[in-house]
C-alpha cells in the first residue's frame, strides 16, 4: 500500500478516506446472537486516533493501559476517555485527554475530521476524532493511567488483510471481535473496530 509522507498530503488523504463511511459501527456487529438491553443510555467519549507525519512514513500512535486501572487494564487503546462537562464536544474532550494521558500538545494536531461513533458493549459511544502531528514531540505518559506509548505504521492498520475475527468467552457467550497485532500488541475490540472502520475508507481511495 503506497501512502502518502508529506505531512500535507496525509492529511488531505485521511480527509477524503475518513468521508467515505458514514455508518457507525457497533460491538455488537460481530455478535448478531447478542444484543445490548433497549433503551439503554450511552456514555459519550472520544479519542484521539494520532497520525505522525514521519520521514518513513505515516505511523498510528497508541497506548498501553495501566494493569491498575478499573476498565480495560493492560488494554491497548487510543488516548482518549468520558466527555467531561467543561468539553465543548468530542475534539475537545480527545485533545484534552491526548494531552493529559501522552503529553500531546493540542496545538500540535491538525484535527481532519471524525470517523463514526463506535458503540461498545460496556456501554459508551466513542467518538474517534482523527489528527495529523507534523512535528516530532516527546511522549510522556500519565503512568496512573498509561503504561506504554508506540506507534505502528499506518499501512498496518489501514490494510484489511491484518485483520482477523477471533473470539473468546464473556458473560456466558461467545463474543466475537477483530484484532489487527503488530509484533507484541494485542490490538482488538473498539480499538482495532476503529482501526478497521478507517482502513476501509483507505482502501476505498486507493482503488480509485
Amino acid at each position: 500500500m503506497d501512502l502518502p509522507t508529506n505531512g500535507t498530503d496525509i492529511a488531505e488523504f485521511l480527509a477524503r478516506a475518513i468521508a467515505v463511511r458514514t455508518q457507525g459501527s457497533s460491538d455488537f456487529d460481530l455478535n448478531p446472537d447478542y444484543r445490548p438491553p433497549a433503551h439503554r443510555k450511552l456514555r459519550p467519549a472520544a479519542v484521539l486516533v494520532p497520525v505522525l507525519a514521519t520521514k518513513a512514513g505515516p505511523r498510528v500512535l497508541l497506548t498501553k493501559r495501566a494493569s491498575g486501572l478499573k476498565h480495560h487494564p493492560g488494554q491497548i487503546a487510543f488516548p482518549g476517555g468520558k466527555l467531561d462537562d467543561t468539553d465543548a464536544d468530542a475534539r475537545a474532550a480527545a485533545l484534552r485527554e491526548a494531552s493529559e494521558e501522552i503529553g500531546l500538545p493540542p496545538s500540535l494536531v491538525e484535527v481532519i475530521g471524525e470517523l463514526p461513533t463506535h458503540e461498545t458493549v460496556t456501554g459508551f459511544s466513542v467518538t474517534p476524532v482523527l489528527g495529523v502531528v507534523r512535528a516530532a514531540f516527546s511522549p510522556k505518559a500519565q503512568l496512573s493511567e498509561v503504561a506504554e506509548i508506540f506507534d505502528v505504521p499506518l499501512a498496518h492498520v489501514a490494510a484489511t488483510c491484518n485483520f482477523s475475527v477471533q473470539a473468546r468467552r464473556w458473560r456466558g457467550n461467545w463474543r466475537r471481535y477483530y484484532t489487527v497485532p503488530w509484533g507484541p500488541y494485542y490490538i482488538w475490540g473498539a480499538t482495532a473496530r476503529i482501526c478497521r472502520n478507517l482502513a476501509e475508507g483507505v482502501e476505498a481511495v486507493c482503488r480509485k
